[in-house]
């Protein structure tokens, strides 16, 4: 899980600050206001990461990626060439990284890591790496840092570590090379010292947190009369939600249960719950329509309703919502789920609802606690007055719960962490919020007691 984030320069945000991270932490914001490019910094290094380019320290993206920015300079802070993008981030490791000095025989031992790195332009279009760190904590207590940074006017970088003396080989005085990507020690910071094994362990946790992180957009693929599969397993419900079907039937086996203690649901099962709880279907099939096994068909029955039907022909928010459903649940232990807008297209009772979806989400278990963080973005007041009502019943707590907005009426940008207590109140609540609901109901009182007042004495 991503306990803390902060980023600077990028895109509309000269600084966000720190943001503290829970399991479930969620940015409001009017259109344009900002709130998605936090997400997009985490996609847009996550999609680095993938690259098969060990050299290209940001990867612009493609046809095929999450995010396409065009080059470095679209998206720094005000398109100013002497602006390097920055960021920071702590996240606590699935298991324990322990390190032994060979030469003094010291142990250090991580169990959270803090990552914070700077990236500018090489020229008009290429990225480089100014510098990179890594703190490693036990719990809270600092064990051991190693920084890299570029030498001034020179292309090689050097190694620098606190609390950890790296012993050079003899006769080894290589050059250092750049960075693998954004984050990565090179092979020759092995080669050139005799107890810097670890360096590419670092690499790998880094490798492991991105390959946690699943994304899905705010536009997800409208529903089809006839799905093929053919057996694989899908990583994901991919960014538009294509892959959703191929998920639940490659789940088919699988149970999980909402809370410790209750009963075990097929996973098929679950989402058709899910479903109904949120007043969109009635019924959820989904079957083979020949003997191969490899067309399906989606059948759901509607409210009101006597007849199964394809499911095209049912409201656009069930296509909508229903990848949003299967990747809350489908996504494996210790990971990071990050959404836009899911709840588009849905009427405010299933915004709601979906509220409490993922609470669902982050309680449920499959052969022990799944663990998933959820990072949302979203508009719906009335998802957020669901999350207030549920922390005021301690279904979950203000502290399992993080909630942003993103100000526009400051400049620049800040983004505001809202105060939520055990209660569920918000106590720093922003004008405006949600619009002036207030002055539209003093509005319309207004105007109706001015129509009485002329129709009376006419």
């Amino acid at each position: 899980m991503i306990k803390q984030l902060r980023i600077k320069n990028f895109k509309g945000w000269q600084d966000t600050g720190l943001i503290k991270m829970s399991p479930l932490t969620v940015f409001f914001g009017a259109n344009s206001s900002g709130k998605s490019s936090i997400s997009h910094l985490l996609l847009l290094l996550k999609q680095t990461v993938e690259n098969l380019d060990r050299k290209t320290s940001i990867f612009p993206g493609n046809s095929n990626s999450s995010l396409q920015i065009g080059s470095l300079i679209d998206v720094i802070y005000q398109h100013n060439r002497n602006n390097q993008i920055e960021f920071e981030y702590l996240w606590n490791l699935e298991k324990p990284l322990l390190i032994r000095d060979l030469k003094s025989a010291k142990e250090y031992t991580a169990t959270n890591i803090r990552f914070s790195a700077a990236i500018g332009l090489q020229n008009h279009l290429s990225s480089q790496v100014k510098h990179f760190s890594y703190d490693m904590y036990d719990e809270n207590e600092k064990t051991l840092s190693v920084h890299m940074k570029k030498k001034t006017e020179k292309p090689t970088y050097e190694i620098e570590t606190e609390d950890y003396e790296l012993i050079k080989n003899v006769g080894r005085a290589w050059d250092i090379d750049s960075p693998v990507r954004f984050y990565g020690y090179p092979e020759s910071v092995v080669a050139n010292y005799q107890n810097a094994e670890f360096l590419q362990e670092l690499n790998y946790r880094h490798e492991v947190l991105y390959g946690s992180i699943y994304y899905l957009g705010p536009l997800r693929q409208a529903s089809r009369r006839l799905y093929s599969w053919s057996g694989s397993v899908p990583d994901s419900v991919g960014y538009a939600g294509e892959n959703a079907i191929p998920a639940i039937l490659a789940a088919h086996d699988r149970k999980l249960n909402l809370r410790e203690r209750k009963r075990k649901k097929l996973f098929e099962e679950l989402i058709a719950e899910k479903l109904m709880d949120m007043g969109l279907i009635e019924e959820f099939r989904l079957r083979p329509i020949t003997d191969e096994k490899k067309n399906y068909e989606v059948k759901v029955r509607t409210k009101g309703s006597e007849n199964l039907v394809d499911l095209p022909d049912v409201g656009f928010g069930v296509s909508q919502v229903l990848p949003v459903l299967v990747q809350l649940f489908y996504a494996p232990a210790n990971s990071i789920i990050i959404m836009e807008q899911p709840e588009i297209h849905l009427h405010p009772r299933a915004q709601a609802i979906l509220a409490d979806v993922m609470i669902d989400a982050i309680k449920s278990r499959e052969d022990g606690e799944r663990n998933v963080q959820l990072i949302i973005e979203t508009h719906s007041e009335h998802f957020l007055r669901r999350l207030q009502w549920r922390i005021a019943e301690d279904v979950i707590t203000n502290n399992q719960v993080s909630a942003y907005f993103a100000n526009t009426n400051n400049k620049p940008t800040s983004l505001e962490p809202l105060e939520i207590d055990a209660y569920g109140n918000i106590s720093n609540w922003p004008e405006d919020f949600f619009g002036d609901e207030m002055g539209d109901i003093t509005a319309h009182s207004l105007a109706a007691m001015k129509k009485r007042m002329k129709e009376s004495a006419v």
